[in-house]
């Protein structure tokens, strides 16, 4: 039953994500709050989104449990070399599109500069770096139980499914200059050899 509910909360944390930060609901926030909205809405957002993901946090690490299996020595010390190399990128994506905007610090400081579509660097190789690098920490876990993997899978699921809306919204907000660039870059996989 713990994991039904770890599913459950999962879902619903991602149907409202999602939808926060859809134009739909900025623009209406927009109309509410007037320009105090373009200030305030990303970092209420992440706010938002750290406090109401904590509750699965706890259950994740709280509910009765089952494990699947355990990466043995040496072959885990890979597998904390990959989530270790899937930080740094996570990490390096943030810095590279701006760690202060993407925390909704510079727009609360009423700073914010037009959006400029970011397509060099980690965002060369593949649209979705952050995702890209999200999805390989999870998945380089050492230890797998059964709430873990229904949870990650659900994130899976989150990110490839959200990875398309946000294409739709770029598309939108950057027209053709995003087309080239879907043209020439894969979504998540770095291709081999470039073009």
């Amino acid at each position: 039953m713990g994991t039904l509910y770890l599913v459950l909360a999962s879902i619903l944390w991602g149907v409202v994500h999602s939808v926060l930060a859809s134009h739909t609901v900025k623009a209406a926030a927009r109309r509410a709050f007037g320009p105090l909205a373009d200030r305030l809405y990303r970092f209420s957002y992440n706010l938002f989104s750290l406090a109401s993901f904590l509750p699965i946090l706890v259950m994740l690490f709280t509910f009765p449990d089952q494990m699947l299996y355990s990466i043995p020595e040496p072959w885990v010390y890979f597998s904390a070399l990959v989530q270790g190399a899937a930080f740094f990128a996570l990490l390096a994506g943030v810095m590279q599109t701006g760690l202060f905007e993407f925390a909704g610090l510079t727009q609360l400081a009423g700073l914010e500069a037009p959006a400029q579509l970011v397509t060099d660097g980690l965002y060369a190789h593949v649209r979705h770096p952050l995702y890209t690098a999200g999805l390989v920490f999870l998945w380089a876990w050492p230890e797998m139980t059964v709430n873990r993997l229904a949870v990650w899978i659900v994130f899976t699921l989150y990110l490839l499914i959200g990875a398309h809306f946000e294409e739709r919204k770029l598309l939108k907000e950057f027209g053709v200059e995003y087309a080239a660039y879907q043209a020439r870059t894969p979504m998540f996989l770095p291709r081999l050899r470039r073009r």
